[in-house]
């Protein structure tokens, strides 16, 4: 028995699979490095939701619908004015925001996924608008998923390079095996309970700083470094003090994590097209200085860069603070979560596993006088 039910086999999914002893991620049958760099979003999304990618015809029409459902209800919008007020963290206004998404609709599995995957970036992009004392983004159909993220946050057209480099991440994160947040999901949806419950209790699981609160923190030891000349007494002074690198080493990968490889190219392409050159050269240098003494100070262990060291990096450069991302994870995630639902709800059980009792057996009730 493991407490944490690791190296468990819960489900069976066409979706991913993450090798952690060889590295890789499969993603519905393909390498993430070949399909997160290339695919638009809502291919992606098509190959997820219905096990093939689309052909041109079908990409178009997915990609209409997918966007006519940007549009929140009024309740959607009222709830995060209150929340703004409130000053409620993003992804707490997110997990309340997505809890009415099934407001005045029948029950539908796929229906609801495709309503969740094409709500969030606008539950995000409102939110943070809000909070910031600004009006709401107007939502237009006419962009991209990536582009329309970004419309909502920032209020105007992201240039193409910008949507691509975000496209790379959303599509890079989209799904990732068993994980607590998909699992949540999973476990909520096999008691046949709806789509639309299932992802506000991932989006809960995602909140836990154990699951979706690295990114940040990954950045901020950067901007501490400062400059390169700074890492190796910085990063040393960090490890001599039992200190965690943020950025680095992974519960599942024994090698370095792939989505790092495909985010950091989007990042070279992306700060070296016109970005904050010396920012990224600063991330690189802290990278291969803190990759070099994990190997002198921890030797026995594979503590290479995860996804959350080039995730802060390139959020960051797309303009967007530390406080949005984790909500950003959510807003590719929700694709895997949304997926899985409808595989769990056409192919699964109720997930039930056992318990193993640790408490006293031999008590006697008796009334105090």
């Amino acid at each position: 028995m493991t407490q944490d039910l690791d190296g468990i086999v819960a489900a069976r999914t066409r979706l991913s699979h993450v090798d952690g002893e060889a590295g890789k991620l499969i993603l519905a049958g393909f390498a993430v490095e070949d399909l997160a760099p290339h695919a638009r979003f809502e291919e992606v999304a098509y190959l997820l939701l219905q096990g093939r990618l689309p052909d041109s015809t079908e990409r178009a029409g997915f990609a209409h619908n997918l966007a006519r459902r940007r549009e929140l209800p009024q309740v959607a919008i009222e709830l995060l004015r209150e929340a703004a007020t409130a000053r409620t963290p993003p992804i707490d206004a997110l997990r309340m925001a997505a809890s009415t998404l099934s407001l005045g609709r029948e029950e539908n599995p796929l229906e609801d996924a495709i309503t969740a995957i094409g709500s969030f970036p606008t539950i995000v992009g409102t939110y943070w608008r809000l909070l910031r004392g600004e009006a709401p983004a107007p939502v237009r159909t006419g962009l991209s998923h990536a582009a329309h993220y970004l419309h909502q946050i920032f209020g105007t057209e992201p240039s193409p390079e910008c949507a691509r480099a975000l496209e790379t991440y959303l599509n890079t994160v989209c799904d990732h095996g068993l994980n607590a947040s998909t699992f949540a999901a999973r476990v909520i949806v096999s008691t046949r309970s709806d789509v639309i419950s299932a992802l506000t209790g991932a989006v809960g699981a995602l909140k836990g700083p154990l699951h979706g609160g690295a990114p940040g923190p990954a950045l901020d030891m950067v901007f501490e470094i400062g400059t390169p000349e700074r890492a190796e007494s910085v990063i040393r002074a960090k490890l001599e003090r039992g200190e965690r690198l943020m950025g680095f080493g992974h519960r599942v990968y024994r090698v370095r994590d792939p989505r790092a490889d495909v985010l950091a190219q989007a990042a070279e392409r992306f700060y070296t097209g016109g970005g904050d050159i010396a920012l990224y050269r600063l991330a690189r240098s802290v990278e291969s200085t803190a990759l070099r003494l994990l190997r002198e100070y921890k030797p026995g262990r594979r503590l290479d860069t995860n996804v959350e060291f080039y995730t802060a990096l390139l959020l960051h450069g797309l303009g967007l603070p530390t406080e949005l991302f984790t909500p950003t994870f959510a807003v590719g995630r929700v694709l895997g979560w949304s997926a899985h639902c409808v595989e769990q709800l056409r192919e699964g059980r109720l997930i039930r596993p056992q318990s193993e009792y640790v408490g006293p057996r031999e008590l006697q009730w008796s009334r105090s006088a």
